[in-house]
C-alpha cells in the first residue's frame, strides 16, 4: 500500500468498534482523500482551512472536601485590591457524556451538558488537561485544564467538541453516563474597576440514578482568572483551610460519582522500559508512546496555531515506523505490515505541512540576510508556499475527520496492549535489542562504503535515511543498555544532522530553481542568490560528513551492539 491509497484496506475495516444498546455501530464517519509530498528534515483563490477547534484559555482551580458543617469565611483583605461580592446560589443540573467504557475520563477528559448556566438551553463543556507549566507551582492540589464551552441544547454533542474528544473515543458511541444536581453558592472576587478575579463555589453535589439520590458530596472549588494578582490563589486555599475546609483533592465531579471504573488507567499507558523489561514491552511502550504523541497533538494540528503539533505526531509516527522495522525479527509480519502502511500514510499527509513549514523557515532566515529590495522579492515568491501550505493542512485536517484516521488509533490501541510478537520477544531487550540495532548499523556502514569520492546528492540523501534508521534503532536501546547506547546515539545523531541539513540544502536548491524559472527578473535575481546560498552551505557540508562517520565508526562506541 503506498500513501496515495484512497480506499480503506479490507483488513482496516475488521477493527472492532463499540454498539450501541439498539445493536447499531458508532456514528457516521467521513472519507477522505490524501497524497504525497517531498520530504526535509528540518532538523528532527485556494482553498483554505477554517478550523472549527480553537485552544482555549486554562481554568486554574483547586478543589477542597467539606463536611456538612462546613461555613466558607469571610475571603475580604486575602490581596490588596481584591474584595468578595455578594453570594449567589442556583441549581444546576449536569449530564456528563462518555463511552460505555469511559475511555474520556479514563484519559483525563469530562465532557458534560448542564442547565442553570450558559444560555437558554443550557450549555455543553468540554475540559482537558493542560501542560503542568500552566498551573501554579506553589499552590497543593492545583488543576489546569483547557475549557471547551458551546451554548445549546442536549442531545447531540456539538460537532466542535465531539471533533476534540474522537482521538480518545475513536469508533466507539458517546452517550450518557452520569446524572449530577448541584446546589451551587458562588462567592465572586473582584478586583479594580469591579473586574472578576476568581470565585470560590461551595458545592452540594447529588449523583442521581433513576430519578433517585444514589450519593451526595460536597466540595468547594477555587478558581482564578486570568490577570488575577500573584498569591490570590494560595491565599483563597489558606483561609478556607483555617476555616475547615478538606485537604486539595483534584478528583473532579465526574470520578467521585462513577467510582472505581472511573480510575482505571487510560487506554495507552507509556511506559519507560529498563534492563528487566522484555523485547515485548519495550515494543508496547513504543507503540504507546507514538500514539500519545498523535492523540495529544490532534487538537493541536486542526488548530493550526503553531507548527509543533504537527512536527511532533510526525515525528512519533516516523519513529514508531522504524522501531516496527527494527523489531521486524519478533514481530508477525503479517500483522506489523499494515500498520507500517497506515503510519507511512499518515506521516506523509504530515510531512506535507512540515516540509512547507521547514521550507518557507529556512528561506526567510537566508532572506533576511539579503538586500531590502531583494527581501520583498523573495517574500513574494514565498507566498506560494502559504497557499500549498493551506492545502496540506487541509487535506491532513480531513484525514483526522476520517475513518481510516481513527481506525488506525484503534489498530495503534489494541498493538500498544497485546503486540503480536514472536517467540523470542520474551527474551530480555538488553539481549535482544543489541543485536538488532547493529544490524541497523551495518547497513549504515554498507551504504557509507558505497559512496564514491564524490557522491551525488541522492547517494548522500540514500545514506541520511540509513543514518536515520541507525540512530532510531540505538534509540530503543538506550533505556535498556545505557551509557554506551546513548553516546552512540548521539553520535549517529550528528551524522545524520550533517546529512540532513545537506539534504535540505538540495531540496530548496531545487524549489527555488523552479520558482526562478517562472519569476520576474527582480524576483530571479533575488531567488539566484539564495541558490547560491544553498550551494555553498552544501558545499560546507560535504566537507563535514566523513569526519561525522569516523566520529560513528569506533569500536568503542560500537562495542555494545556486539554478540
Amino acid at each position: 500500500m503506498t500513501g496515495d491509497d484512497r480506499t480503506v484496506p479490507d483488513d482496516l475495516a475488521a477493527v472492532p468498534v463499540e454498539r450501541r444498546p439498539d445493536g447499531g455501530a458508532g456514528g457516521p464517519v467521513a472519507t477522505v482523500d490524501d497524497g504525497g509530498g517531498t520530504e526535509l528534515t528540518g532538523n528532527d483563490q485556494d482553498p483554505a482551512l477554517e478550523s472549527p477547534v480553537e485552544l482555549t484559555d486554562i481554568e486554574v482551580e483547586v478543589k477542597l472536601g467539606a463536611w456538612p458543617g462546613f461555613d466558607v469565611p469571610d475571603l475580604d483583605d486575602l490581596v490588596s485590591g481584591v474584595r468578595a461580592g455578594a453570594a449567589v446560589e442556583r441549581t444546576l443540573e449536569a449530564v456528563y457524556h462518555d463511552t460505555s467504557d469511559l475511555r474520556l475520563v479514563r484519559s483525563g477528559i469530562t465532557l458534560r451538558h448542564r442547565t442553570g448556566e450558559g444560555g437558554a438551553d443550557g450549555r455543553w463543556t468540554l475540559k482537558r488537561a493542560a501542560g503542568a507549566a500552566d498551573a501554579p507551582d506553589d499552590v497543593e492540589g492545583v488543576m489546569a485544564r483547557h475549557e471547551h464551552d458551546v451554548d445549546g441544547p442536549t442531545g447531540a454533542v456539538p460537532p466542535e467538541l465531539a471533533t476534540i474528544v474522537r482521538p480518545y473515543s475513536r469508533a466507539a458511541t458517546i452517550g450518557p453516563v452520569a446524572h449530577l444536581q448541584t446546589v451551587r453558592r458562588s462567592i465572586p472576587l473582584v478586583g479594580d474597576a469591579d473586574q472578576p478575579v476568581a470565585s470560590v463555589d461551595d458545592d452540594e453535589v447529588s449523583v442521581l440514578a433513576d430519578a433517585r439520590v444514589a450519593a451526595r458530596f460536597r466540595e468547594v472549588e477555587v478558581e482564578v482568572l486570568a490577570g488575577a494578582p500573584a498569591g490570590l490563589l494560595g491565599a483563597l486555599v489558606s483561609r478556607l483551610r483555617e476555616a475547615g475546609a478538606g485537604e486539595p483533592d483534584p478528583t473532579p465531579k465526574l470520578v467521585r460519582a462513577l467510582g472505581p471504573r472511573a480510575l482505571q488507567p487510560p487506554d495507552l499507558r507509556p511506559a519507560t522500559p529498563d534492563r528487566t523489561s522484555t523485547a515485548a514491552e519495550v515494543i508496547a511502550a513504543g507503540i504507546a508512546d507514538a500514539a500519545v504523541r498523535v492523540v495529544d497533538n490532534d487538537a493541536v494540528i486542526r488548530a493550526d496555531v503553531e507548527p509543533e503539533g504537527i512536527h511532533q505526531a510526525r515525528v512519533g509516527t516516523r519513529r514508531l515506523r522504524s522501531d516496527l522495522r527494527t523489531f521486524g525479527p519478533l514481530l508477525d509480519r503479517a500483522w506489523v505490515d499494515p500498520i507500517r502502511d497506515e503510519l507511512r500514510w499518515f506521516a506523509g499527509l504530515l510531512g506535507e505541512v512540515r516540509d512547507r513549514d521547514v521550507m518557507k523557515a529556512r528561506l526567510g532566515r537566508q532572506a533576511g540576510a539579503l538586500a531590502e529590495a531583494d527581501q520583498e522579492a523573495v517574500l513574494a515568491v514565498l507566498g506560494t508556499l502559504d497557499k500549498e501550505r493551506s492545502r496540506a493542512i487541509a487535506r491532513a485536517v480531513a484525514a483526522l475527520d476520517g475513518r481510516r484516521y481513527v481506525l488506525l488509533l484503534e489498530r495503534l490501541v489494541a498493538a500498544a496492549a497485546e503486540p503480536r510478537v514472536l517467540p523470542g520477544a520474551d527474551a530480555l531487550a538488553v539481549e535482544a535489542v543489541p543485536p538488532l540495532a547493529g544490524h541497523a548499523f551495518r547497513k549504515l556502514r554498507k551504504g557509507v562504503e558505497g559512496l564514491g569520492k564524490r557522491p551525488a546528492d541522492e547517494a548522500l540523501h540514500e545514506v541520511r535515511i540509513l543514518a536515520k534508521k541507525a540512530r532510531y534503532a540505538a534509540d530503543v536501546a538506550v533505556p535498556v543498555v545505557g551509557d554506551d547506547a546513548k553516546a552512540y546515539t548521539k553520535a549517529v545523531a550528528g551524522l545524520q544532522d550533517i546529512l540532513g541539513d545537506h539534504h535540505d540544502c538540495a531540496v530548496a536548491e531545487e524549489w527555488l530553481r523552479a520558482r526562478a524559472a517562472r519569476a520576474s527578473r527582480v524576483q530571479a535575481f533575488a531567488l539566484g542568490q539564495l541558490v547560491a546560498h544553498q550551494r555553498h552551505e552544501a558545499a560546507r557540508l560535504r566537507g563535514e560528513w566523513r569526519a561525522a562517520w569516523d566520529a560513528v565508526d569506533r569500536k568503542k562506541l560500537l562495542r555494545w551492539m556486539e554478540p
